[in-house]
C-alpha cells in the first residue's frame, strides 16, 4: 500500500474502492491504524475468505476505535446492508416476521476491503452457508465455544477442548481448534451437511453434557452467569442456525488487535498458550498456511458454481438460438438475470402440435424447464414421464400468448398455475424435490428424477427424466392429464357427503428445543397434545376423518360428529385427536383403547368409557378454497371465526411470543411439550418443516418392532418384552429391548397382532446373542413409541418404557430424534 494516511482510491477485483482515514488510529493501545486494518485484511484474505464464503456476514464496527479499558468506544452491530453499500458487493435475503434483511456475502477481496475501510472489524457467520440459488443449505462444520467463567482461562479451555477431541474423533470427525482472540477457544468440525441445523445443535448438546458429566468440576453446559465460575462454558448454541461465530481470522474488537486464530493441537498444549495478534498470525500463516483448510476441503464445492466455472457460460444461449424476437411474441432477453435468486415456478398449458405441460423452476437466474407429455400427474401411484428442455428467461414465467405458426413451439400458451417453491434438494442431472404453492391449485410436493442418459444412450434418453407426486400429498383436484379409456368410465357414486377425495397430508413438524428459538417475536406457542393427529373434512353436513397416512379412521369415533355443528361451513381441519385421564390430562396409554375399533359394538362402548376430544389447530381449507399458501397467523384468525369450540371439539389458544410462560403451563397441565410455529409460515402438507418446532419436556422415540421375547412368572405365555429398532441408511439398525409400560390390556392383545407376523429370521443383524437368545422375529411392519433417559454409546435406548402403539404411523415415517 502506497500510503498509511493519505486517502486514496484503489482497483480491487475490477471495482474502485475510496479508502479514507487511513492514519486513524482504531487500536490505541498499539496505535494500529485504519490503513493497518486494511492491510491486514488485504493479507490474510487467501485463507480468511474459504472460511467465510457463502454465509450471510453480520458486522461488528468501531468507526471512533476501539478505545482503551477506560473509555470502550462506541459499537455498531450490523445486519442489514445501508443504501450506501457498493451495488457490487454481493448479498443474499433472509426473510423475517414482517421485513427482510440483505446480509453481505463476504466472497471476495473487494468486499473484506470495503467491509476493512468502513471499520467492520468483526466478521461473525453461521455454520450454514447458501447454495447458488440463494437456498439455505444445511451446515457444514459443527462449532464449539469454550468459554471461560471467572477464575479460569486459556489453559483450562485448552483442557476441555482436547476432551471434546476425543469424544468427536469417536463420532468420526477431526475436530480443530481456534484460540477465539477474545478469551476462550473455538473447536471446528466439518461434517457432510446432511443433518439440519436444529439436529447439528442438539448433537452438540448432548456433547456439551458428556462433558459436563465427564469433567463436573470444570464443564458447565448451562448459559446461567451464576453456574459459571471457576468453569468452562461449553457453549453449543452456536449451532443453531440463527446465530453465528467470530470468522476465523477475523480481528476482534479487543483493546489490542487480537485475531480469532487457527492453531494446532500441539500448540494447544504449551503452557505458553496465549491469544495472537494480528502481526503473529501474518506471520505464521507465511510460514504454514492455514491450519484449519481442512473444515473447508470438499464442503458441497461440486454444487457450487466458481466464477471460473462460471465465467462465459450463457444459460440462455440454446433457447435464443431457437427463437427469432421479431417473429415470437416471447421475451428473448440478451442475457439470464443478474438478481438475487428468487423461488418462483410456473405450469404453463402448451397447445402446440400436441398438447402438453410445461414445467419450470427459477433456478441460477434462469427457469429450469420440463416437457410433461402425460401432464402434471394426478396420483403417487404414477410417475409421469418430464422430458428436460432449454433453459428459459424469468420473464417466461408471466408469458402467456400464440406463438405464430411455422415458429419454434408455435400455439397457445398459458398459465394453468404459478407461484413459488420451497427447495428440498437439487441435484443436478439427477434429482430435484420442491414443494409448490400455487396461487390456483394450492400446495403440492414433486420430486423430478433423471432416468436417462448412462452410457449408450441417445441425446433423447439424457434429457428423460420422471416426475412423481410425493407420496405425503394430496393429488391437485385438478391436474391436467391424457385421458385414457379407464380415466373415462365413470366412477362409482359416493355416499351422501362422504366424497372420495382425502384431504391434504398434515404438516410435519421439525423436533428442537428451547434454543433453536432465537426471536420469540417471529413464534407463537401451541400446547403438544400427546395423541393422534388427524385431518377432519367437514362437508355437505358430515365429517370425514384421516389419519395421518391417508387412512379414513371416521366410524372409530362418531362423537367427532360434533364437528359439523362447530363449523361453520365446509372445511379441512387439522388437529389431534386425545383421551384424557381422571384429572383432564392428555393420556396416550389410554387412547390406545380407541385405536384398533371397528366394530359398531366396541366402539360405541368404548365412547362410554374412553371418551375423546379434538384439539383444532390448523386450518387448511376453507368453503373449497386452500389456505396453505397463507400464513399461520391469518389462518388462526380464520380458524376462530370457523370453528366454535364445544364439549368434543376445543380450538386451543397460542401464546404469542412467550416460551417460557408457555414451557411453564405446558409442565404444569402435564402435556408432552409445547409446539412453536413460526407466525409468517405456511402449511406445506405431508412436509417436515422448520417453521413447526416441537420441544418436549421428556426424550420420545418411535421405534419399529422386530420381535419379541417370552415373558416369566406373572408373564408366563405372554410377551414380557420388545425388541426394537430405528431406521439407518437403507435399513434398520437394533435399538433395544423394552419390558416395562405395558398395561393389563396392552398385553391381552399384543401376542395376537405379533403372531400374525411371525418370521424365521431377524430383521436387524446386530442383535446382541443375549437378546436375541429366545426371540420370536416378526415382520418389521408395527411402529411403537417408547419414552427413554438417554442413548447408550453403543446406539441403544437406555432405560426404555412402552408409551403404546402408533397405529397412525408407519415404518418408513419412523425418524431417530436427535
Amino acid at each position: 500500500m502506497a500510503s498509511r494516511t493519505e486517502d486514496q482510491v484503489v482497483s480491487v477485483d475490477g471495482h474502485r474502492i475510496k479508502l479514507t482515514n487511513l492514519g486513524k488510529v482504531l487500536y490505541p493501545e498499539t496505535g494500529t491504524t485504519k490503513g493497518d486494518v486494511i492491510d491486514y485484511y488485504a493479507r490474510i484474505a487467501p485463507v480468511l475468505l474459504p472460511h467465510a464464503e457463502y454465509r450471510p456476514a453480520t458486522r461488528k464496527r468501531w468507526v471512533h476505535g476501539v478505545g482503551t479499558d477506560d473509555e470502550p468506544g462506541q459499537v455498531f452491530f450490523q445486519k442489514n446492508l445501508d443504501d450506501s453499500t457498493p451495488s457490487w458487493v454481493k448479498r443474499r435475503p433472509i426473510e423475517h416476521k414482517d421485513h427482510s434483511n440483505d446480509y453481505p456475502l463476504v466472497n471476495d477481496l473487494a468486499t473484506l476491503t470495503w467491509l476493512a475501510q468502513i471499520a467492520a472489524l468483526e466478521i461473525h457467520v453461521p455454520q450454514w452457508r447458501f447454495g447458488r440459488t440463494g437456498t439455505r443449505k444445511n451446515p457444514d462444520r459443527l462449532v464449539l465455544d469454550l468459554d471461560p467463567g471467572p477464575g479460569v482461562g486459556l489453559l483450562e479451555c485448552a483442557e476441555v477442548a482436547r476432551a471434546a477431541r476425543d469424544i468427536l474423533t469417536g463420532m468420526g470427525l477431526d475436530p480443530l481448534p481456534v484460540t477465539s482472540g477474545s478469551k476462550g477457544i473455538h473447536l471446528y468440525a466439518a461434517i457432510d451437511g446432511t443433518q439440519t441445523s436444529d439436529e447439528v445443535s442438539e448433537v452438540a448438546h448432548e456433547l456439551a453434557r458428556a462433558l459436563e458429566a465427564d469433567l463436573p468440576d470444570l464443564v458447565v453446559s448451562d448459559m446461567k452467569k451464576s453456574l459459571r465460575e471457576g468453569k468452562v462454558l461449553v457453549d453449543w448454541s452456536q449451532n443453531n442456525g440463527n446465530k453465528t461465530t467470530i470468522t476465523p481470522y477475523s480481528l476482534r474488537g479487543r483493546t489490542r488487535p487480537t485475531v480469532a486464530a487457527p492453531r494446532t493441537w500441539r500448540e494447544l498444549a504449551s503452557k505458553n498458550l496465549a491469544q495472537l495478534e494480528y502481526t503473529e498470525v501474518l506471520a505464521r500463516v507465511a510460514r504454514r498456511g492455514d491450519p484449519l483448510a481442512a473444515v473447508t476441503v470438499g464442503h458441497l464445492e461440486s454444487l457450487e458454481p466458481t466464477p471460473q466455472r462460471m465465467a462465459g457460460f450463457d444459460r440462455l444461449e440454446k433457447y435464443r438460438s431457437m427463437r427469432d424476437a421479431s417473429k415470437t411474441p416471447e421475451p428473448v432477453p440478451d442475457a439470464a438475470a443478474d438478481a438475487p435468486a428468487g423461488n418462483s415456478f410456473v405450469i404453463q398449458e402448451h397447445h402446440a402440435r400436441r398438447l402438453h405441460y410445461d414445467f419450470r423452476l427459477e433456478h441460477d437466474g434462469v427457469l429450469v424447464s420440463w416437457a410433461l407429455p402425460k401432464g402434471v400427474p394426478t396420483e403417487t401411484a404414477t410417475n409421469h414421464l418430464a422430458v428436460q428442455t432449454e433453459d428459459h428467461p424469468l420473464e417466461y414465467g408471466s408469458f402467456e400468448g400464440r406463438i405464430p405458426a411455422g415458429e419454434y413451439g408455435a400455439g397457445e400458451v398459458t398459465i394453468w398455475d404459478s407461484g413459488d417453491y420451497e427447495l428440498e434438494k437439487w441435484r443436478d442431472g439427477e434429482e430435484v424435490i420442491v414443494v409448490l404453492h400455487g396461487e390456483k391449485h394450492g400446495t403440492h410436493r414433486y420430486a423430478l428424477i433423471h432416468s436417462g442418459g448412462g452410457a449408450g444412450d441417445s441425446k433423447r434418453a439424457e434429457n428423460n427424466w420422471l416426475i412423481h407426486l410425493m407420496k405425503e400429498q394430496p393429488a391437485a383436484e385438478s391436474a391436467p392429464a391424457e385421458k385414457s379409456k379407464k380415466a373415462e368410465k365413470p366412477s362409482a357414486k359416493p355416499a351422501p357427503g362422504r366424497g372420495t377425495d382425502r384431504p391434504p397430508s398434515p404438516m410435519l413438524a421439525t423436533l428442537g428445543d428451547v434454543s433453536t428459538i432465537d426471536d420469540e417475536d417471529e413464534w407463537a406457542f401451541e400446547m403438544k397434545w400427546d395423541g393422534v393427529r388427524a385431518v377432519a373434512r367437514v362437508a355437505d353436513g358430515t365429517v370425514r376423518l384421516f389419519s395421518r397416512n391417508g387412512v379414513d379412521i371416521s366410524a372409530g369415533y362418531p362423537e367427532l360428529d360434533e364437528l359439523v355443528a362447530a363449523t361453520d361451513g365446509d372445511a379441512v381441519l387439522d388437529g389431534e385427536i386425545v383421551a384424557l385421564d381422571a384429572k383432564g390430562r392428555p393420556d396416550f396409554g389410554r387412547l390406545q383403547g380407541r385405536m384398533h375399533l371397528r366394530k359398531p359394538s366396541d366402539v360405541g362402548k368404548a365412547v362410554r368409557d374412553i371418551p375423546v376430544k379434538f384439539m383444532v389447530f390448523d386450518i387448511l381449507e376453507r368453503d373449497g378454497h386452500s389456505l396453505g399458501a397463507t400464513e399461520y397467523t391469518e389462518r388462526r384468525e380464520v380458524l376462530q371465526q370457523v370453528v366454535t369450540a364445544g364439549d368434543v371439539v376445543q380450538v386451543p389458544p397460542s401464546f404469542d411470543g412467550d416460551l417460557e410462560s408457555a414451557m411453564e403451563s405446558s409442565l404444569r397441565l402435564g402435556l408432552e411439550g409445547v409446539m412453536a410455529k413460526k407466525r409468517d409460515g405456511r402449511y406445506a402438507p405431508g412436509a417436515r418443516s422448520r417453521t413447526w418446532i416441537k420441544i418436549k419436556h421428556h426424550r420420545a422415540q418411535e421405534v419399529v418392532i422386530v420381535g419379541w421375547r417370552p415373558g416369566h412368572g406373572t408373564r408366563a405365555k405372554r410377551v414380557g418384552s420388545l425388541l426394537m429398532a430405528v431406521p439407518e441408511g437403507d435399513g434398520l439398525r437394533y435399538a433395544g429391548r423394552v419390558g416395562t409400560g405395558f398395561d393389563e390390556r396392552a398385553l391381552d392383545e399384543m401376542l395376537p397382532r405379533l403372531k400374525k407376523l411371525a418370521r424365521k429370521t431377524s430383521a436387524v443383524t446386530d442383535v446382541p446373542s443375549a437378546d436375541a437368545r429366545d426371540a420370536v422375529w416378526v415382520s418389521p411392519r408395527l411402529v411403537g413409541e417408547v419414552e427413554f433417559a438417554e442413548w447408550t454409546p453403543s446406539r441403544r435406548l437406555r432405560q426404555p418404557t412402552w408409551r403404546g402403539w402408533r397405529e397412525d404411523k408407519s415404518p418408513s415415517d419412523v425418524a431417530v430424534e436427535r
